[in-house]
């Protein structure tokens, strides 16, 4: 076995036949308030 990996199928990849698509975050980052009612309810239990 090789210790460099088989690239000729990755040199072959024609990047054109690839779709364009667009990303969209959707894991929103939590609110000031959001994360104050977090720290205050851990503090409780």
């Amino acid at each position: 076995m090789s210790d460099k990996p088989d690239l000729s199928e990755v040199e072959k990849f024609d990047r054109s036949k690839l779709k364009k698509t667009n990303t969209e975050e959707k894991n929103t980052l939590p609110s000031k308030e959001t994360i104050q009612q977090e720290k205050e309810s851990a503090k409780t239990s």
